[in-house]
C-alpha cells in the first residue's frame, strides 16, 4: 500500500518531553527506581477549594457543551485576574478559552501564520514552537543567544532577522528550558521592534506566577503601546497545579485574531470541559495564598538544585529565575564515553543511573539538558547523587 501519511506528518518531530516520560514509565514498568527530572508540571495536587469546584459543576449536572471560545463566567475570571494583578483591562469578548496555554498557542499560528510567513523565536526555546510554526506553514527563524549573557537576545542580532515576512516575535519570560526572566530594558527594546516594523508579539506568560528573589513580573501587553500589538498567553495549569484540568487561554484586543481563532477551535476541540473551566474561575477568582506557598516551596528546591549542581565538577547552569527548571551545561563531558550530544547525555543518564531529564537538542542547545525541580527535595538530592556518580564516572 502507499504511503498515506500527508508530509506535514511525516515532517512532524515528536515531543522530546513526552519521550522521555513515555522512557521513564518503561524503566518504571520493569521494576526499576527511576528519578524523574523531566516532568513539566507541578507535583502539588491542585488545591481542594479548586478540585470541589469542579464537584459541584458536576453535581449541577453540567456535562453539555460550552459555547466554543469558553464560558462567560470563566472569561470574566480571566479579565478579573489580569485587572486585579496587574492593571491589564481586556474585554470578556477579548479573550478566548481554550485546552491549555499550549492549544492557545497552537490557534494562534493557526490564525496568523500562512506559508512563507515567518516569527521570531529567541531560543533556547520550548520545544513545541518551531513545530507548531511549522504545522501552520510557516518558518521559525531562531535568534541565537548566550549562557553567559543569561540566554538575553541580543536586540540588533533579533532586529537583522526581521523580513518582510516576518509576522511576530514569540517571547517566554520566565523561560522554558532556562527559568531566566527578560529584563525590563530587554522587553522595551523587543517592544521598539514591534512598533518599528510592525510586528505582533505572542507572548508566553504561562510562569508568571513562578518568580523568585523577590522579582515582580512584567506582561509584555503593558508595556506603552504594546497591548493592542501583544497576544497574551497564558492558563492556569503552572500557577494552581491544574495541568490535567487543560485550561489556557488568549487576550487580545485583536477582534478578528479572537474571531479567527475561535472558528479555528469550533472546527477542531470545539470547547474545554465544562467541569474544568468550572474550576479555573475558581482558581481565577478565589483564594490565592497557595500559590504563594507553592512558589516558596519552588525557590526552594531550585537553590537546592542549585548548589548540587555547583557541586558536580564539570556541570554548570545558570541560575533560573522563575518557572522550575534549570538548563544545565553538559559540554564539558562532549566526547566522553561515546558522549556526542545532549541526547547520548540523556540516555547515559536514564539506562545506567536511571535518572530521567529532557536533552537540550529539541530546545534548541546540544550543549544542555533540562532538569526540573518540580518533585520533592528527596528526589532532588537522590537525583544529583545519581548525577554525581554518573559524570565521575566520565571522568
Amino acid at each position: 500500500m502507499k504511503n498515506m501519511l500527508s508530509e506535514r506528518a511525516r515532517q512532524l518531530k515528536p515531543s522530546a518531553t513526552l519521550a522521555i516520560s513515555a522512557k521513564e514509565k518503561e524503566l518504571k514498568s520493569q521494576g526499576l527506581e527511576v528519578v524523574g527530572f523531566g516532568a513539566g508540571e507541578p507535583d502539588f495536587p491542585t488545591p481542594a477549594h479548586i478540585r470541589e469546584a469542579a464537584k459541584r459543576s458536576l453535581d449541577r449536572g453540567e456535562t453539555f457543551y460550552t459555547p466554543v471560545g469558553g464560558q462567560p463566567e470563566l472569561k470574566r475570571a480571566v479579565t478579573y485576574r489580569l485587572s486585579e494583578d496587574y492593571g491589564l483591562e481586556y474585554r470578556p469578548d477579548e479573550i478566548l478559552i481554550s485546552c491549555g496555554a499550549k492549544h492557545s498557542l497552537y490557534n494562534i499560528f493557526q490564525a496568523i501564520v500562512g506559508p512563507g510567513d515567518e516569527i521570531i523565536v529567541p531560543g533556547p526555546y520550548w520545544v513545541s514552537y518551531p513545530e507548531m510554526i511549522a504545522l501552520s506553514d510557516g518558518s521559525p527563524v531562531i535568534v541565537p543567544t548566550k549562557e553567559d549573557q543569561r540566554f538575553a537576545p541580543d536586540l540588533s542580532e533579533v532586529e537583522a532577522l526581521i523580513t518582510p515576512s516576518t509576522k511576530a516575535i514569540l517571547i517566554n519570560s520566565p523561560s522554558n528550558p532556562t527559568g531566566v526572566q527578560y529584563s525590563r530594558d530587554l522587553l522595551l527594546g523587543l517592544a521598539e521592534l514591534a512598533e518599528k516594523h510592525d510586528l505582533l508579539v505572542i507572548s508566553d506568560e504561562i510562569y508568571d506566577k513562578l518568580l523568585y528573589d523577590g522579582r515582580t513580573f512584567t506582561p509584555f501587553a503593558s508595556l506603552p503601546g504594546m497591548k493592542e500589538r501583544t497576544i497574551l498567553v497564558n492558563g492556569v495549569s503552572k500557577t494552581y497545579a491544574m495541568t490535567g484540568f487543560r485550561i489556557g487561554y488568549l487576550a487580545s484586543t485583536r477582534s478578528d485574531l479572537v474571531k479567527a481563532a475561535t472558528n479555528i477551535q469550533s472546527q477542531s476541540t470545539s470547547n474545554p470541559s465544562n467541569a474544568a473551566q468550572a474550576a479555573a474561575i475558581e482558581a481565577l477568582t478565589g483564594p490565592q495564598d497557595e500559590v504563594a506557598q507553592m512558589r516558596a516551596i519552588f525557590e526552594r528546591r531550585r537553590n537546592l538544585m542549585m548548589e548540587g549542581i555547583a557541586a558536580i565538577e564539570g556541570l554548570s547552569a545558570a541560575k533560573p529565575d522563575g518557572a522550575f527548571y534549570v538548563f544545565v551545561n553538559t559540554s564539558s563531558f562532549s566526547g566522553k564515553g561515546g558522549i556526542l550530544n545532549s541526547t547520548d547525555f540523556a540516555d547515559y543518564l536514564l539506562e545506567r543511573h536511571h535518572v530521567a531529564c529532557v536533552p537540550g537538542g529539541p530546545f534548541g542547545s546540544d550543549d544542555h539538558i533540562r532538569l526540573s525541580f518540580a518533585t520533592s527535595e528527596d528526589v532532588i538530592l537522590e537525583g544529583l547523587k545519581r548525577i554525581r556518580l554518573a559524570c565521575q564516572e566520565l571522568t
